[in-house]
């Protein structure tokens, strides 16, 4: 086990973070994973969902029809709680799923990204795009499914990370819990609800969170390594070997394949881990020191560079 490094800033990269998933099982309401075939399309389905981890258990989503959205509900709410070694199985909806944890750190994996969220962010995933999500620590999820997209502006073609407000986290926990309790037609509480939750939604601070994925197979496992274990080696000549590499074929392959440096790709993953870590309250010093960093103020210059704010404003809410 290598020595961690004493690590100053590094250059900003792009943003986009992935885990094991199982193959997943196709229920009303969503449509499962292509099963591997030949081809390109099969090589990125089984990087996206390699075997479910050593002491893991894998689930499939939880009675996705009796949640869909309409034009008569087209606000929908869900929860369900999550125990650490739990993962939901690769699936996609027919409808926009905007996710996030009540408590309790969770990750959003997609086929080339993935997303650590805290309490405080969530993520937005369009109708059609294949997700799983992995709990970190034992977490409260909390899911809206929407019958459209909160407006027609193209930012929500894709992901999009968002901050959520105190009043935005209340509105979903009781839209969920009326979900519960409701039995009969839908109440104009849930109509009011839905109204407010989309005007809070459209009004949310995007954020530029997460880290990019490879297709390839080698690169793949080298960065969910890393993202595993951020301090695990000091250099990238480890890490390559971890994947019977050298380091000169993994610098070209980032460059291929994300468009980055090993550096600039790793700043994504220290920042994630960073989130996690202020998640659990830990003092910024402590959080620099355990990422690496040669003091505080480098970590708070890193956090800035990146984001466009600094950590005290970025983990305030975290």
């Amino acid at each position: 086990m290598a020595k961690k490094p004493v690590r100053s800033p590094e250059p900003t990269g792009p943003a986009g973070l992935t885990a094991s998933t199982a193959r997943p099982v196709a229920t009303p309401g969503h449509r499962a994973r292509p099963l591997a075939g030949s081809g390109s399309a099969s090589a990125r389905a089984s990087a996206f969902a390699p075997a479910a981890a050593p002491g893991r258990t894998s689930l499939p989503p939880l009675d996705p029809r009796r949640y869909a959205p309409s034009d008569e509900r087209p606000v929908r709410a869900k929860s369900r709680s999550m125990d650490s070694h739990v993962d939901i199985q690769a699936h996609r909806h027919d409808w926009g799923q905007f996710v996030f944890s009540v408590s309790g750190v969770v990750r959003v994996n997609t086929e080339r990204a993935a997303f650590l969220l805290p309490p405080s962010r969530a993520v937005w995933i369009p109708a059609g795009v294949e997700h799983a999500v992995t709990a970190v620590e034992r977490c409260e999820l909390r899911t809206l499914y929407l019958h459209r997209p909160p407006c027609g502006h193209e930012v929500w073609l894709g992901n999009r990370v968002l901050e959520v407000s105190p009043l935005l986290r209340e509105l979903v926990v009781q839209m969920a819990l009326d979900e519960v309790q409701q039995q009969h037609a839908v109440a104009d509480r849930e109509r009011w609800l839905a109204h407010l939750i989309l005007d809070e939604i459209r009004r949310a601070r995007s954020l530029r969170l997460g880290v990019d994925l490879p297709t390839d197979k080698r690169l793949r496992r080298l960065c969910e390594a890393v993202l595993a274990d951020p301090q695990r080696f000091a250099n990238l000549e480890d890490w390559a070997g971890l994947v019977g590499a050298s380091a000169r074929t993994v610098s070209r392959l980032f460059r291929q394949e994300l468009g980055s440096s090993y550096a600039q790709w790793r700043q994504q993953a220290l920042l994630a881990e960073a989130l996690r870590l202020a998640a659990h309250r830990k003092p910024m010093g402590v959080i620099a020191s355990e990422l690496g960093y040669a003091s505080a103020s480098a970590f708070s210059a890193m956090v800035t560079r990146t984001v466009g704010m600094p950590p005290s404003r970025f983990f305030e809410q975290v």
